[in-house]
């Protein structure tokens, strides 16, 4: 069971694709911008079952919350008990009474999140033993203060993700449910990691926004005094600034480092096409690297100020590398056209989005955008080809590869899988968290 894909509705998740909408109650700032120190958020939770609060499962779902699987599906619950609110902490419990865990109780298509396997409070002391657990595991390589300090499921933290960026802290919720953990997790984390700052940022599932105003605004300070400004942090030594209160869209993709890391010797003397370049995390590794030139493509322009400012910080000139805002699939028809070609090119793209060319759809577009890669690709080069869709299988991003390969009438050897670093684990028993794809591919 731990090596296949659950066929259930949150097979769709995006492992770091753009944010869905949520609703926001309005976020109190200062005149200058500035975000003042405010009472920290609690959050309300009952942190041990109330006798008869729980559901009990069918027999799909046993067999794998015995394997380990954190979620409780909504079509997967033969009955309730008790009281059911969203947030509520239940038993969880199969057909023939046997404990199966304790979670946390939700009206969405993930009905419970599992924290623990057994009876037992989901508390403070809890709470503090698995964020500390969770720091532990993570040995960071020097010159580095941008890394996920919580990932979710894989920390045995279900919807909860804790991301640093130098001396500040985002705190990501999946659901509004798991409000009531707020006050035990800033506890924890405050006291176990020197900060500044805690934001608090929401990531529901991508097909289901929260029918209520969120407890919290997207994007609040939740502990700490901060203003609203960029902060710049290191990435094995190169610098980048990042907005830690915008939750995913942060500036800096973490779970990509290793793959920056292994490319680091490959980029003196090359071309390089970096597309959907984003804030620019490769962009700045291959010019620092000794890239003769490497062309960055994003349709937002605001992603490209920024890239401009991370070259800046570490001292390269867009005269040698420059920055080109157009619809990607326009820009490599273009480059096409001129006779242009690359010695590497870099293609990560977003799991959504809306351009002039229409909707993109990573399921739809990604063996196209192969193809296209690939007839501006020189002989021997290099595609850098990732997809960070958790609707994507393995095997099914290698099909769309080599989908794109036959389109373009080129040959592909794998070279390099890429994964990601010690601070974003996958769980074996979590085969959701298995979203992030990264093939390097000579032509």
């Amino acid at each position: 069971m731990a090596g296949e894909y659950r066929k259930g509705p949150g097979r769709g998740r995006t492992g770091r694709g753009r944010k869905a909408a949520v609703a926001k109650p309005g976020p109190a700032k200062t005149g200058d911008g500035k975000v003042g120190r405010r009472t920290r958020h609690r959050g309300k939770l009952p942190y041990t079952t109330h006798a008869g609060d729980g559901v009990v499962v069918n027999g799909y779902s046993e067999r794998w919350l015995r394997q380990g699987f954190p979620w409780v599906y909504q079509d997967e619950v033969v009955a309730r008990t008790g009281s059911l609110v969203p947030g509520r902490v239940v038993g969880i419990r199969a057909r023939d009474g046997s404990v199966l865990g304790t979670g946390i109780w939700d009206s969405g298509k993930i009905e419970v999140r599992r924290f623990r396997r057994d009876e037992g409070p989901v508390d403070a002391d809890f709470l503090r033993t698995a964020v500390a657990a969770a720091k532990d595991r993570r040995p960071l390589p020097p010159q580095t203060d941008a890394w996920r300090w919580v990932h979710g499921e894989n920390d045995d933290l279900p919807g909860v993700r804790v991301d640093v960026w130098g001396d500040q802290l985002t705190l990501t919720l999946d659901s509004p449910a798991l409000h009531g953990l707020l006050g035990p997790l800033l506890d924890a984390l405050t006291t176990l990691h020197e900060t500044n700052a805690v934001w608090l940022c929401w990531r529901p599932a991508i097909e289901q926004a929260p029918a209520e105003p969120l407890p919290v605004a997207d994007g609040s300070l939740v502990w700490g005094d901060a203003r609203r400004e960029p902060v710049m942090v290191q990435e094995r030594g190169v610098s980048f600034r990042v907005r830690p209160w915008a939750g995913a869209d942060a500036g800096l993709y973490v779970d990509m480092r290793e793959v920056r890391r292994w490319l680091e010797p490959y980029w003196v003397a090359r071309r390089v096409l970096n597309l959907f370049a984003y804030t620019g995390a490769f962009s700045v590794a291959a010019a620092l690297g000794g890239a003769t030139e490497v062309v960055s493509v994003d349709l937002a322009g605001p992603h490209l100020a920024r890239l401009r400012d991370n070259l800046d910080a570490n001292g390269v000139s867009t005269d040698q590398h420059p920055l080109r805002e157009a619809d990607v699939f326009k820009a490599l028809d273009h480059l096409r056209r001129r006779g242009e070609s690359f010695d590497v090119v870099i293609a990560d793209p977003p799991s959504f989005s809306h351009g002039p060319s229409g909707a993109w759809s990573v399921e739809r577009d990604y063996g196209r955008l192969i193809a296209a890669c690939l007839r501006v690709l020189s002989p021997g080069g290099w595609l850098v080809a990732a997809c960070n869709h958790g609707g994507v299988s393995p095997k099914e991003f290698q099909k769309h590869v080599a989908k794109g390969a036959t389109k373009a009438g080129r040959s592909l050897r794998l070279v390099h899988v890429g994964s990601p670093p010690v601070d974003v684990p996958a769980a074996l028993d979590f085969p959701e968290s298995r979203y992030l794809k990264v093939w390097v591919l000579v032509a």
